[in-house]
């Protein structure tokens, strides 16, 4: 089981869907939230909104993902993490491309990492509702 305390900042990082139930919006439709997590801290280094309607991150939203992660401390980290059930061929591309080692895991690893946020989320947004 993978655990915070075996990594250094910046070393590992996840993805993974913030959101238990699609977040709905009046005008936009419902959405997915894919976060990027730092393992180490368990910060969140960025997310972004994907439309329950695409299976996966576009191109453009895993270089922003990418991107914005690397912003933090301007390196990238070795190692990242993605649960197999998740759909993420496109970012695993962008990531591979980086010279990011991708490594699928069964989400149960993962939850000591997510579970916080995605309860921070859901207390949050009360329902999964944005007005």
């Amino acid at each position: 089981m993978l655990h915070p305390s075996e990594f250094q900042v910046n070393e590992a990082w996840i993805v993974f869907r913030l959101n238990e139930a699609p977040i709905s919006t009046e005008t936009d439709g419902d959405f997915n939230v894919i976060a990027l997590m730092d393992a180490a801290s368990c910060f969140i280094l960025g997310a972004e909104f994907v439309p329950v309607t695409s299976a996966e991150p576009s191109a453009m939203e895993a270089k922003r993902l990418i991107k914005c992660g690397k912003s933090h401390k301007q390196q990238l980290p070795k190692t990242l993490y993605i649960p197999e059930n998740q759909a993420a061929d496109i970012l695993c591309t962008e990531a591979e491309r980086n010279g990011i080692v991708v490594v699928r895991v069964p989400e149960e690893q993962l939850l000591v990492f997510i579970g916080e946020a995605r309860e921070g989320l859901k207390d949050h947004m009360g329902g999964g509702s944005v007005q």
